[in-house]
């Protein structure tokens, strides 16, 4: 059963295959089909034919929507249409003892067929249809009985036939009107070459069908009715938009001189880093600064030495460092560090790197992004150190390794302390990440081991997360101490809320309500300290007796108690031999530069 939408008293059934319509509880004559009901409104019942999907299995591509869906008209709005085509004004009396809004509808459209306005009028009234009042109101105002024809068969989408109305009539200048109010600028570009316009209505239509295939991101048949249309602009638009560079820069010759659109190209080929192009723009446009400011930008510092020179720009490296306090003012770090990076100040480089990665860490940023800044702050201070010890050390051995001890001390005195041991950010947010990766992977006694490594790293990372971290790696590896000392840790934190307290006790009342916290008793090997005869396990970070620090290694997290170790020629970090060759490296897993043979 379907009850109408719009109409309370209808309501059709299925009864097997018979379908019966009923008014209140009077029955029409049944139909026979084998749809099932969808929609009933507006005097039409829509129905599917279910078992001819059901047919065509999981796929359904094949299927049409004209296949499936019936739609039957009641007897009522049959009854009307037989009415209407034997006299108007019987109908207008059967749709008045039988008023319906489809019918009114049915009725009003059937008088504006017959262009009777007076009867047209009644039925939008009594349907409602304002703008179908509007639209008589305004043919009452034509004397011409084919305008009023061909603006009835517009109202109706019968746009070929208003247009060969108004032919007919030689009215040329309507039937072009009518194609601009439906957009159908191919038409009006007929029209007009027939005579029924002029050559600004011609460019307007070359306009608009470029701003049709623009929408809808077909660029060069936009560009080819642009260029028609001299829309140098838009022209531009299309060209970037197709990656033409060759008939862009073709474009700034045909531009004037002191045009503004030149300043728009110039900054497209300035995005794409196109300096020489987006440089001839700039100067044909007469803003000789921004033409220095892309090479700047661009870091195509021999071009804009030259344009200074040129223009009499003097002292470029004033230039330098006020275009990149400028970018700092802007908060464009990224591009002033790309900027201090080509001009040799790595040590500005990497205090802006170092200043990015805290903030952004706060914010939330994935760590892996956060370790390349690192890495890249790092190697900035690496490059320093190295340029200065080139530049200013003959002497080798002990002379070396002061003055680099002088230049470290310097580098966090002048950068308040923002790269001291810039490498310890990459490794946290390395280690991090690869605690997570192993946990992922089901290999938890060295996801524990990272973890624990993580607790040295607490200025970069949040408690919260190395602790949490520990908590879970310590819990699959059976490790119940140590996953008890973390959940431990992560209850007396600062700032943790109640709920949040009681959260983690929950779970910890549920952990070692079963288990007791004791760990599996490690396998011990010999501290390789000088001199120490203390056993340590693969889990400790330094030795308790001797005091002796364990790197850890970079590709696998474990502490190095071997003296067979990988060491990076770039970051100067340790890997274990073994585990490289296990996991296939090429490059180095902190900081990505090639492995070389040792």
């Amino acid at each position: 059963i379907k009850w109408s939408q719009d109409n309370p008293d209808l309501f059709v059934t299925m009864e097997k295959t018979r379908m019966v319509v009923y008014r209140g509880l009077d029955p029409e004559a049944p139909v026979i089909t084998s749809g099932h009901l969808c929609e009933f409104k507006d005097l039409e019942i829509r129905s599917v034919l279910l078992d001819e999907v059901m047919k065509g299995g999981a796929d359904t591509s094949a299927i049409k929507a004209k296949d499936i869906i019936l739609e039957y008209e009641t007897s009522a709005l049959r009854k009307t249409r037989e009415v209407i085509e034997i006299n108007m004004k019987d109908a207008f009396n059967h749709v008045s003892d039988n008023p319906h809004p489809r019918l009114w509808r049915l009725l009003s459209e059937a008088s504006l067929e017959k262009l009777d306005f007076t009867q047209a009028e009644q039925s939008f009234v009594a349907c409602e249809d304002y703008q179908g009042i509007y639209f008589v109101k305004k043919l009452r105002k034509f004397d011409d009985k084919m305008k009023q024809r061909a603006e009835v068969a517009a109202y109706f989408k019968r746009f070929d036939e208003a247009e060969s109305t108004y032919r007919e009539m030689d009215r040329k200048d309507l039937a072009l009107q009518l194609r601009m109010r439906l957009g159908d600028w191919f038409k009006v570009i007929q029209l007009v070459q027939q005579g029924a316009g002029n050559d600004e209505l011609l460019t307007l239509a070359w306009n608009s069908i470029g701003d049709y295939f623009a929408d809808r991101k077909k660029w060069s048949k936009a560009a080819s009715y642009y260029s028609l249309a001299g829309n140098n602009e838009a022209l531009s638009e299309s060209y970037y938009r197709m990656e033409d560079f060759t008939n862009l820069e073709k474009l700034i010759e045909q531009v004037t001189e002191g045009d503004p659109l030149l300043l728009e190209i110039g900054d497209k080929f300035q995005c794409v880093g196109m300096c020489e192009a987006a440089v001839e723009a700039f100067v044909k446009a007469g803003e000789v600064k921004r033409a220095v400011d892309a090479c700047v930008l661009l870091n195509q510092w021999n071009q804009a030495v030259e344009l200074a020179e040129k223009h009499n720009f003097h002292q470029i490296e004033g230039l330098l460092t006020r275009y990149a306090n400028q970018l700092l003012e802007k908060n464009n770090k990224m591009e002033a560090i790309e900027l201090y990076r080509k001009a040799n100040r790595n040590t500005e480089a990497a205090k802006l790197l170092a200043e990015m990665a805290l903030e952004l860490s706060k914010k939330g940023l994935h760590p892996l992004t956060l370790k390349k800044i690192y890495v890249l702050a790092a190697l900035e201070v690496d490059s320093y150190k190295k340029r200065i010890l080139d530049a200013q050390m003959t002497g080798t051995g002990s002379t070396a390794k002061t003055l680099e001890s002088l230049i470290t001390s310097d580098i966090s005195t002048v950068s308040d302390k923002a790269l001291d041991n810039p490498w310890r950010g990459a490794e946290a947010m390395h280690f991090y990440l690869m605690c997570q990766r192993q946990l992922l992977l089901g290999q938890y006694e060295d996801a524990l081991r990272t973890a624990l490594r993580l607790t040295e790293y607490e200025m970069y990372l949040e408690t919260k997360e190395i602790y949490s971290l520990i908590a879970l790696a310590a819990y699959y590896n059976r490790s119940y101490k140590e996953c008890s000392k973390a959940f431990v840790k992560l209850e007396a934190m600062n700032g943790v809320d109640e709920d949040m307290r009681e959260a983690y006790e929950e779970v910890a009342m549920s952990i070692f309500s079963k288990h007791s916290p004791i760990d599996q008793p490690p396998k011990k090997t010999p501290c390789p300290g000088k001199g120490c005869d203390a056993e340590v396990t693969s889990f400790d970070t330094h030795c308790r007796s001797c005091g002796s620090f364990y790197p850890a290694c970079i590709a696998s997290g474990r502490s190095i108690l071997v003296r067979r170790y990988y060491t990076c020629k770039a970051c100067k970090h340790k890997a274990l031999e073994n585990e490289l060759q296990r996991m296939k490296h090429k490059r180095c897993p902190l900081c990505h530069s090639a492995l070389q043979e040792q």
